[in-house]
């Protein structure tokens, strides 16, 4: 008999289905869903079930499935006979999923969580362990999980202090949906701790595999051509932007400009579909733009990175990075990634997504906080103008991040030690 709580969901989630098929189609038309794998969504896959063990591992969007992938080639490195199977919810995690598949991966969208579509998901791939990644909790799959048996952990186990203060208003339920998982890692102390007071079993700080990735890769061809194109100017990455953050970046270039006369600003969004409409606010400005998606050589001002999956290409580029979404109060991007590759790491005051790297780069002294766009100019200008500072700070910062990756090693041994 089911807790009444899971009943409960999946009543809900049979009366609401309609209303989640009109949204998926709605979905459709913005580009957000592929269209030719919407039965994915629904619980209906076409892909076989291998015969050996098979793994899941779901990872919400790109962020997790980067932080995911290292340690699911390490599973199968270790255990080939182990089959992995990887959903994640959006358009853009499934492309870098394809891109950075390996043998004994297979990839499917996560079925939306209503009765029919969980039911169908789980009767089919029948895991053998399920692998749950940060804070996204589905009732319906999880206690799909739990009622048949299947050893379900928690990565990257991640609870602000805003979630677990909304979730303690719910004590019940966080406690049933936490009660699913058989172990969780977190990411901290605090994050640990937090799990515990909501009624999470087993828990133990384990380390971010974000801090712990391999360096981004690169094609070096395209690097190489690259950086003849751009020999000895000078230039600064914005990394992974935000709506907000290019009109920074846009006054900052322009105060730059005056002293760097040949300056080229590279402005990387997080979500390349926004590439042309940030190109053209740019030129409305006045700024003399090219676009990397059709092909435009880097020789404007501003250079607008807006494809998929070249993050290592800009960051090898790049002696200085700021991190998007951190001048603005999104929470910021993972400042280990340029750091890993030898740039120097500036950011904003809104760090909260990434808190322990950020204030563990300022104690290196790889990285700088800087309050504002006028402040962020003036310290572009002095790390460009001190090429000796900026090599030391990109040192630093690649010592530091090359030391996080004891967590992958760990993680990759309590997986094995469940399957």
């Amino acid at each position: 008999m089911r807790p009444w709580r899971e009943s409960l969901w999946r009543g809900i989630g049979a009366a609401i289905t309609p209303l989640v098929r009109h949204w998926l189609h709605r979905r459709i038309q913005r580009g957000k869903e592929d269209a030719t794998r919407l039965h994915e969504r629904f619980g209906r896959p076409v892909l076989p079930r291998p015969a050996d063990k098979l793994i899941w591992a779901h990872a919400a969007s790109v962020g997790e499935a980067v932080a995911l992938l290292p340690l699911l080639r390490a599973v199968r490195e270790a255990r080939p006979d182990i089959t992995l199977l990887l959903t994640t919810g959006t358009v853009t995690s499934a492309a870098l999923v394809a891109r950075q598949s390996f043998a004994g991966l297979l990839h499917q969208f996560v079925p939306v969580d209503i009765p029919s579509a969980v039911d169908g998901f789980l009767d089919h791939w029948r895991p053998d362990l399920a692998l749950w990644s940060e804070s996204e909790l589905w009732p319906g799959l999880l206690a799909g999980l739990h009622r048949r048996g299947v050893k379900l952990l928690l990565l990257q186990g991640r609870m602000s202090a805003r979630s677990a203060s909304r979730w303690q208003l719910l004590p019940g339920t966080a406690r049933w949906l936490l009660g699913c998982f058989d172990a969780v890692y977190a990411q901290t102390a605090a994050d640990a701790e937090r799990f515990r007071s909501l009624g999470a079993r087993h828990v133990q700080e384990y380390g971010n595999l974000k801090q712990a990735a391999p360096p981004l890769g690169c094609d070096d061809a395209e690097l190489a051509r690259l950086r003849d194109a751009i020999d000895g100017r000078p230039r600064w990455l914005l990394a992974s932007s935000h709506p907000g953050d290019e009109a920074i970046a846009l006054q900052a270039d322009r105060t730059l400009r005056l002293r760097f006369p040949d300056l080229l600003t590279i402005i990387a969004p997080r979500h390349p579909e926004r590439g042309q409409a940030i190109a053209e606010d740019l030129r409305k400005s006045g700024a003399c733009v090219a676009l990397r998606s059709v092909d435009q050589a880097p020789e404007a001002e501003i250079y607008v990175a807006d494809t998929l999956g070249e993050m290592g290409l800009w960051y090898r580029l790049c002696p200085l990075a700021l991190m998007g979404g951190s001048l603005i109060p999104h929470g910021g991007q993972n400042p280990l990634e340029p750091a890993r590759l030898g740039a120097a790491v500036l950011f904003g005051p809104h760090m909260f997504n990434f808190s322990e790297a950020s204030a563990d780069l300022l104690a290196r002294n790889a990285a700088l906080q800087v309050q504002d766009g006028i402040a962020l100019a003036e310290t572009i200008a002095a790390l460009l103008a001190d090429p000796a500072r900026l090599a030391h700070m990109g040192e630093q910062g690649h010592i530091y991040a090359n030391e996080q990756g004891a967590v992958l090693t760990r993680l990759t041994k309590a997986v094995l030690e469940q399957i």
